[in-house]
């Protein structure tokens, strides 16, 4: 019987690790091409830094490396305050009202990104708004709100509602009760709902480019520019966005490890 269940569990982790191994391969060899001399994947001519030291050394790119980051942190953060407080009327409100309210919200969620995007442009263009930052921003809030909802509604069924009452009935009034028991309580979903608002904007394409202003480039457009019609205005070639793509995901993958750390230390202290 033991020996089953050993087989069992090898199997088991075998079949992740293969999964987890063909998801993060493409990735792995960026990393590891990253720091070779070569612009072509598949041969090697030595270690260097030279797709870093590109990467870095041309002002536009930063520039257009900074615009991505600022633009992804506003969206996320104006998306996970609308979509945290949409969340708790959704949560506090009737049953019926709530249903409907949380069916039109998760449309942005199953619609194809292109119908989105289209629907925004045509949208400005009826209001008489023009491309801009303003109209790029709010592209970004509609596809990032969703997924914040969907973060913090778990954490909202989850919690004790009869602290929320408790606090009430001894005098608390309701925003007092709302910043001191419920928000504390569904804070790790709005962490999440905020970090998962700022990678769907980086990683946006299609939205960006219906609401874009002229001139103004992301990574993904960027790097979309680069592989098809070519970057002759700068310096550095597509192959330097391995150092950028290898930079990110170590930065994400180093937050992944401390969050998941700091959540077992206190699980661990409460035992």
């Amino acid at each position: 019987m033991n020996k089953k269940r050993i087989l069992s569990a090898c199997l088991k982790a075998l079949f992740v690790g293969i999964v987890l191994f063909f998801l993060y391969l493409p990735i792995l060899l960026l990393a590891v091409y990253s720091f070779d001399k070569t612009n072509m994947i598949g041969r090697f001519e030595g270690f260097s830094l030279t797709h870093y030291a590109q990467l870095f050394a041309d002002p536009k790119v930063l520039n257009m490396i900074g615009n991505t980051f600022l633009l992804a942190f506003l969206a996320a953060l104006l998306s996970t305050v609308l979509g945290t407080l949409g969340a708790l009327g959704m949560f506090y409100c009737k049953k019926r009202l709530r249903t409907a309210i949380n069916g039109v919200s998760q449309i942005p969620v199953i619609n194809a990104e292109i119908v989105t995007a289209l629907a925004l442009a045509v949208t400005f263009v009826a209001v008489g708004i023009g491309k801009s930052y303003f109209t790029l921003l709010i592209g970004h809030m509609v596809i990032c709100t969703p997924f914040v909802v969907l973060s913090v509604i778990p954490k909202l069924k989850q919690m004790d509602n009869s602290l929320y009452e408790a606090a009430l009935d001894l005098g608390a009034s309701p925003a007092k009760a709302l910043f001191t028991v419920v928000l504390p309580q569904i804070i790790p979903g709005v962490l999440s709902g905020f970090m998962l608002a700022v990678t769907l904007s980086l990683d946006d394409y299609i939205v960006t480019m219906y609401t874009r202003p002229t001139g103004f480039e992301t990574i993904s457009t960027y790097v979309y520019n680069a592989t098809t019609k070519g970057n002759a205005h700068t310096a550095v070639t597509l192959s330097s966005f391995w150092a950028l793509t290898t930079i990110l995901f170590m930065v994400i993958l180093l937050f992944v490890l401390v969050s998941n750390l700091t959540g077992f230390k206190k699980k661990e202290a409460r035992k």
